[in-house]
């Protein structure tokens, strides 16, 4: 599926299921609660961190879906086209970045 795509599913999906959106600033508190899980799986399963009773279960790929579902509904209450912002943040990165993480010693 494609991001366009994806912002029509969300969109439908919430007038037929969700009854409507809830405001941007709710969701954007969801939002940080669904990264601060995808933060919770990443320190145990990469980090240092052991698994509790609490985390069985959850899964990294679930987590991340959460969270780009919520990103994709504030993307929508707010009128925009995440196809068109992420192609701009893309050119935006080519041309200030390109240069900067080839000369970077950290990452030879």
């Amino acid at each position: 599926m494609t991001i366009a795509e994806a912002q029509t599913i969300v969109d439908n999906w919430i007038k037929e299921n969700g009854v409507r959106y809830f405001n941007e600033l709710t969701n954007m508190a969801i939002l940080t609660e669904e990264v601060g899980e995808v933060a919770r799986i990443m320190s145990r399963q990469y980090g240092e961190q052991s698994f509790k009773k609490s985390d069985e279960g959850k899964q990294l790929s679930d987590e991340l879906a959460d969270v780009l579902f919520v990103l994709i509904c504030i993307a929508n209450q707010t009128g925009i086209d995440l196809t068109e912002a992420l192609r701009k943040n893309l050119e935006k990165k080519t041309s200030r970045d390109s240069e900067r993480h080839r000369q970077n010693e950290k990452l030879k």
